[in-house]
């Protein structure tokens, strides 16, 4: 072996001279070519007697870091160094493994050789195949010793675990914002640059993330493919069937360090935390008013175009938000799926049940800060301040009489109209409020 061909490494356990056997007497062989002789201890490595061969031989001169064989450390030194000897001649990437510029090689190819025997699918990557498998095997072996929820990648594990720590590594550098994935940031960033990166075929309207792409196809084809096996219902995203699913169990996994309290998605986390913060980032061009999110912004600017997209194919009535467009169907279907475990009441919203349900337990969240009366409902209370405000922003456009309420706008609006809806069915007399008929 040429001495000048040996790595810059230094050598454990391994020398590439024959050694002094157990029976010499420590002076060594005159004949025994040591390295001595040679000047090997002017080189970066040593070598000792080493009993096992299996032991770590080369190790960093950098970091002490040992390895097995000279081609991984070489590897290794190369991370050091930030050294990236493979080249990808089509775009120009550079990489410290072959191995590693093979697969990114397939990006462009196409290539994807690792199939699934289930279903099919290609990958360009082995481990992604063997992370596709578990959808069919269910295996889920990254557990969290927190909530005990398990995942199929150690990854989705890792980002799961912020939701507890509270950990968001990923920061906003236009608005300070965090972000628990790389990702979020990403997606975030264009409600910055106003990029929207993915466009429908169909009809043209560009999204800021595919997944909200895939969503908006199902407009177009009818098609819900996630379904409830706990009550029938249906969705168009796998993510919005898991969130619908809570309902039943009850599940809230995310919880705010801050007051305790726990919420069934990250989104109303993240919009909770701001109500201790008091930040509302995203602001009204047109009057100037600031919302938690980015939604809520979308759904208010709505108030000054007019634009209201969500159609009642029932009776033609449109509606600003999905939301309100599906508690109205209900109008149509009578669904009320929300039932108060106390009295056995039905209701078509969650709120309207929630409200309620202060009945029973008697309480009253909203206190006025000014006489300390409290409410059942933040618009009561809101209500009940006009007392001590004096406003009165309900007008009468016959008159110019002002009213506190929308409904005492509306039964004086009877005094010009004459109408007189409440009718006794004793007598046949009409009346225009309900109070003298009763």
């Amino acid at each position: 072996m040429d001495i000048e061909q040996l790595p810059f490494l230094k050598q454990i356990g391994f020398s590439p001279y024959p050694t002094p056997s157990k029976e010499d007497n420590g002076e060594g062989n005159q004949n025994s070519g040591g390295p001595c002789e040679m000047g090997i201890t002017k080189k970066p490595f040593k070598y000792m007697e080493c009993e096992n061969r299996e032991h770590k031989q080369f190790e960093s001169m950098e970091c002490g870091r040992s390895f097995t064989d000279s081609g991984n450390l070489r590897k290794h030194q190369w991370s050091d160094t930030g050294e990236k000897p493979f080249n990808c001649m089509e775009c120009g990437k550079s990489f410290i493994e072959s191995g590693t510029l093979r697969i990114h090689q397939r990006t462009h190819t196409g290539e994807k050789p690792f199939k699934c025997m289930e279903c099919g699918k290609s990958f360009s990557q082995s481990g992604h195949l063997r992370v596709h498998q578990r959808t069919h095997t269910g295996e889920k072996p990254f557990k969290c010793m927190e909530c005990g929820k398990s995942f199929s990648q150690s990854g989705d594990l890792r980002v799961h675990q912020r939701s507890h720590t509270g950990e968001k590594p990923f920061k906003c550098m236009e608005c300070g914002k965090s972000f628990i994935t790389s990702g979020s940031l990403r997606i975030h960033q264009r409600s910055h640059t106003g990029e929207k990166p993915f466009q429908c075929m169909e009809c043209g309207k560009r999204f800021t993330e595919s997944g909200c792409l895939n969503a908006h196809h199902q407009t177009h084809t009818g098609e819900k493919p996630f379904q409830c096996m706990e009550c029938g219902k249906r969705f168009t995203e796998s993510g919005k069937l898991r969130i619908h699913q809570r309902r039943h169990t009850g599940e809230k996994p995310f919880k705010c360090m801050e007051c305790g309290k726990s919420f069934s998605q990250s989104g109303s986390l993240n919009a909770h935390h701001q109500t201790h913060t008091g930040e509302k980032p995203f602001q009204c061009m047109e009057c100037g008013r600031s919302f938690t999110t980015s939604g809520n912004l979308r759904i208010h600017l709505r108030t000054h175009t007019g634009e209201k997209p969500f159609n009642c194919m029932e009776c033609g009535k449109s509606f600003t938000t999905s939301r309100s467009l599906r508690i109205h169907q209900r109008t149509h279907t009578g669904e009320k799926p929300f039932k108060c475990m106390e009295c056995g009441k039905s209701f078509t919203t969650s709120e309207n049940l929630r409200i309620h349900q202060r009945i029973h337990t008697g309480e009253k969240p909203f206190k006025c800060i000014e006489c300390g009366k409290s409410f059942t409902t933040s618009g009561n209370l809101r209500i009940h301040q006009r007392i001590h405000t004096g406003e009165k922003p309900f007008k009468c456009m016959e008159c110019g009489k002002s009213f506190r309420r929308s409904e005492h706008l509306r039964i004086h609006q009877r005094t010009h109209t004459g109408e007189k809806p409440f009718k006794c069915m004793e007598c046949g007399k009409s009346f225009s409020q309900s109070g003298p008929l009763r």
